[in-house]
């Protein structure tokens, strides 16, 4: 599809924003990139998202498609080749559903977890390490959720593992155990290892801890007063 404009819209440090990176990159799809202000959002994000007003946002030939999960199945629709979701409908309906799992019990774990203090905190990370313990099951022996490839479950939730361990290291409660959880410990780091390409626009875990370290702090202080 030569002559087509894609931009992306999102913000370094997000994993949602980073998920369309990298199905863009797995499909070799060229696009520019708009870094944006969080703070002081742009026109043309305010533009393309009035409903929610948040990143990331894929503009592709002028038509804006909001929301992460949303873009990475426009992005499969679209571009039919490199494919991240099976033939299978069985197999692609499973990984829609762990995709949905994910989002829907182990991030707001993770999140919790990183954001409420206390009593309320430890319940919270108890039940998102109960979760976590349910995903490395369904991982098993696999190096991946796609079997022998990266696929749809790899892009849109590889990330938590990274996350789960920059919160636990924050607010010093262990989220992912090496023992316990021995496959998705190396889950995000096998999807890196084959895929250089994602690896490349995968911020570092350093400068990834000292930012939520900083969110941290602002968080707690706001909850204080």
């Amino acid at each position: 599809m030569a002559g087509e404009k894609v931009k992306l819209l999102g913000y370094w440090a997000s994993p949602f924003t980073l998920r369309v990176h990298w199905a863009l990159k797995l499909k070799g799809i060229e696009y520019d990139y708009q870094e944006e202000d969080l703070p002081n959002k742009s026109p043309l994000l305010l533009q393309c998202n009035p409903v929610h007003k948040k990143i990331p946002v894929l503009v592709h030939d002028g038509k804006p498609i909001a929301e992460s999960l949303v873009i990475l199945e426009y992005i499969e629709e679209t571009w039919k080749h490199n494919p991240i979701l099976p033939e299978d409908p069985y197999e692609r309906a499973k990984a829609r559903f762990w995709v949905k799992f994910v989002d829907d019990k182990c991030v707001p774990g993770i999140f919790g977890t990183f954001s409420k203090v206390g009593e309320e905190q430890r319940k919270i990370a108890k039940e998102a390490r109960e979760n976590l313990k349910i995903l490395e099951g369904e991982l098993g022996k696999k190096r991946f959720f796609g079997d022998t490839k990266i696929g749809f479950m790899d892009v849109a939730s590889a990330w938590i593992i990274c996350w789960a361990q920059i919160v636990g290291e924050i607010v010093d409660i262990k989220l992912v155990d090496a023992e316990e959880m021995p496959s998705l410990v190396s889950w995000f780091q096998n999807v890196l290892e084959t895929a250089p390409v994602l690896k490349e626009c995968t911020p570092p875990k350093d400068e990834l801890l000292e930012h939520n370290k900083g969110f941290h702090k602002m968080l707690v202080a706001s909850a204080s007063t």
